[in-house]
């Protein structure tokens, strides 16, 4: 792509042969490389000095596009042309491994904060291995209440069901999940397999 305004253009090899300029009729030698066109970024048209900043001042890269590919382009230069997902779809919302999160010199837990929120008074009961993934898949903290869990099933089941999706395959899938989750922790409290602390009450 040509420099930007009022940066000099960066001339050719002095060591190669010299090329005439490619405006008409311009009998200096072309130093001064710029691309074709958009679609031949590569591919070059060479100039003088005076030709190549004439030529720059009139690019536009846009030009001839339609509103929605100007649109597509500025969306893929802000990740560099690299393709992106939403977020937690390649497992971003599976909780980490603890071996991730080691700390064996105790510096993460020395602040005020991790203190505050590690009190045995106020700590609370970690759920179960075998329901932490169905928990994640519906947003829940454990303990759950069998009232809590039921709300919250209507709410994910309204949001990914295929009506109000048009079909989308991802919020069917999103809904199976859902489903799958729900049944395990609704047969788990419906066993009283709720955590000791509400068990106690």
């Amino acid at each position: 792509m040509p420099p930007r305004r009022g940066t000099a253009p960066e001339p050719a090899d002095p060591d190669q042969a010299s090329r005439p300029c490619d405006a008409p009729g311009c009998p200096e030698a072309g130093l001064y490389r710029a691309p074709k066109s958009r679609s031949n970024l590569n591919e070059y048209l060479w100039f003088c000095l005076p030709h190549v900043r004439e030529y720059n001042a009139a690019w536009d890269y846009y030009k001839g596009m339609a509103p929605a590919e100007i649109e597509a382009n500025l969306r893929a230069d802000t990740a560099w042309q690299r393709p992106t997902w939403p977020l937690g779809r390649l497992g971003g919302h599976r909780r980490f491994d603890p071996e991730f999160l080691r700390d064996p010199l105790g510096l993460l837990y020395a602040t005020p904060l991790h203190a505050k929120r590690t009190r045995p008074a106020e700590r609370r009961a970690e759920a179960p291995p075998e329901l932490r993934a169905a928990l994640d898949v519906l947003g829940l903290e454990w303990p759950v209440e069998p009232p809590a869990l039921r709300a919250r099933y209507k709410e994910l089941a309204k949001r990914y069901h295929p009506d109000a999706n048009g079909g989308d395959r991802g919020a069917e899938d999103k809904l199976k999940d859902v489903n799958r989750a729900y049944s395990l922790l609704r047969q788990r409290l419906g066993r009283g397999g709720t955590a000791p602390a509400a068990a106690a009450e």
